[in-house]
């Protein structure tokens, strides 16, 4: 695996090139031991707009170096032993900085002085803030971005065409590092790939497919690569936090855990253990199946894999603080994802594709874990209705969404809430096949019997009051209904 001696030769080797530089850049700043939390948190802020804004994949803080000849002398600093308060100030300048933006320290020898090398990925989707303050390199001058509006510019110019699945995890790689980090198997497997032991033909065809690319003379994976196939995420500093989390409760709330998951698997490895793990962990019941009892889970497989591959596909990358997380419950299931949608989300079934990941849903696309044309919400839907469960409900919180599905319910225990949300999801199911809600087919979707139809009546009349649906010709008494933006 990626050794330390590796990870120590690494560091070695970047700040023997950090050094060579004849000064300061706005990507690299030297220090000797100034441990200062305030001027941190504001360089660590510049750096990584800066970075960005000179289009690097990593900017440096090298501690132990004279700021003028760039002599190694080593630093008495150490970001894991300084506290603010009781708290580490790594973890510290973490709560301080948004969005919490990737960065790495790493204590190390060269030529046996003690170093620090803080490594900050580049600022993706919005300028890096310390304190609700952004700031920017000017030369070797930290200053706050507002003071250099045409700054302020090319950096939101930069960040609009900056994209996360290119960027890269890691660098200074080898081809044995690259094969001990990345399941190429599971690659090969999912893209059909002829199979081979060559493994200058396997990195051939991972930097063909973008996931590893050469780099200053070696080998780097990008986030791509990582996200998608690596055998532990945890290798990857930029990444760690997007592990998938499940975690079982023992009851209607989070009282009490039960069970807690982290998948350290790249999610494209890792998709059909995962499923099948969270399957086992869903109730199920005893049906029967002919002349035998057959054990039923609560939900179908095929929506619990659409609102599992969307929450991975749709999250937003920058938000570095959080993970897909499915948390199962004894009365339903929630799949939620880092980042909100651009639209309206009573629209998710008819909005046009759109993905704040477009590489990253391209590949799945082409895995067939997920379809690139479109989010398979409408898939969803149209599992609860087969198996006539409540419809799933969609809800959009200040900094991620979330999917919920319910075990089956009768009809007279579903809420009004239940019944106005199914009615309507139906109706916009039906209005996307080219046709219309009526009440035969509501008495369907909810398996009302056909003399019952007075009950269909009544929950349509809900929907109306409701105003999610409307009647197909306005001002007709046709009982033929659609979508209230139809």
């Amino acid at each position: 695996m990626y050794s330390m001696l590796n990870q120590t030769t690494r560091l070695q080797n970047i700040a023997r090139e950090l050094i060579t530089l004849p000064v300061e850049t706005e990507w690299v700043e030297f220090k000797r031991s100034n441990s200062n939390k305030e001027k941190l948190g504001e360089n660590i802020s510049a750096i990584a707009n800066s970075a960005t804004l000179h289009d690097k994949e990593k900017g440096y803080i090298l501690f132990g170096v004279n700021n003028t000849n760039h002599a190694i002398v080593g630093t008495s600093f150490s970001l894991k032993k300084s506290k603010v308060g009781n708290q580490e100030i790594e973890n510290w300048l973490v709560t301080q900085l948004n969005p919490q933006i990737n960065f790495s320290a790493h204590e190390f020898l060269l030529d046996e002085k003690p170093m620090v090398l803080i490594e900050v990925n580049p600022a993706l989707g919005y300028p890096v803030k310390f304190r609700k303050q952004a700031y920017i390199r000017i030369g070797s001058y930290t200053k706050p971005l507002s003071n250099h509006p045409e700054k302020e510019r090319d950096l939101w110019l930069k960040l609009t065409m900056r994209k996360f699945e290119t960027e890269l995890a890691l660098l200074q790689l080898t081809k044995d590092d690259v094969l001990d980090l990345l399941d190429y198997e599971s690659l090969y497997k999912k893209m059909d790939y002829p199979t081979t032991r060559d493994a200058n033909q396997i990195i051939s065809k991972l930097v063909e497919d973008r996931l590893v690319i050469k780099y200053e003379g070696q080998l780097a994976i990008t986030n791509l690569g990582a996200v998608l196939f690596a055998k532990d995420i945890t290798k990857f500093d930029g990444i760690k936090r997007k592990l998938v989390r499940v975690v079982i409760y023992a009851g209607n709330n989070k009282l009490k855990t039960k069970l807690e998951q982290r998948d350290v698997r790249g999610y494209a490895s890792g998709i059909d253990g995962l499923i099948n793990y969270i399957m086992e962990k869903l109730p199920s019941k005893e049906e029967l199946r002919g002349a035998s009892l057959k054990i039923v889970p609560a939900y179908p497989k095929l929506a619990i894999r659409e609102i599992v591959a969307n929450a991975l596909i749709h999250q937003d990358f920058s938000v570095t603080g959080a993970s897909p997380m499915i948390e199962i419950y004894n009365n339903r299931i929630e799949v939620s994802n880092p980042g909100v949608p651009s639209f309206d989300i009573e629209r998710i079934i008819d909005h046009s594709p759109q993905s704040k990941n477009e590489i990253l849903a391209g590949f799945m696309a082409r895995m067939n874990i997920c379809e690139e044309r479109g989010s398979g919400v409408d898939k969803v839907v149209l599992q609860c209705e087969l198996h006539q469960l409540p419809a799933p409900m969609f809800t959009v919180e200040k900094d991620f969404m979330k999917v919920t599905l319910f075990p089956k319910r009768t009809l007279r225990e579903m809420s009004r809430e239940d019944k106005v949300r199914a009615t309507y999801y139906h109706a916009v199911i039906k209005y996307l096949s080219d046709g219309y809600m009526t009440n035969s087919s509501l008495r369907e979707r909810f398996g009302i019997p056909e003399r019952n139809y007075p009950t269909a009546s009544k929950i349509i009349k809900l929907a109306l009051d409701a105003g999610v649906i409307k009647n197909k010709d306005s001002g007709s008494s046709d009982k033929k209904y659609v979508p209230f933006w139809a």
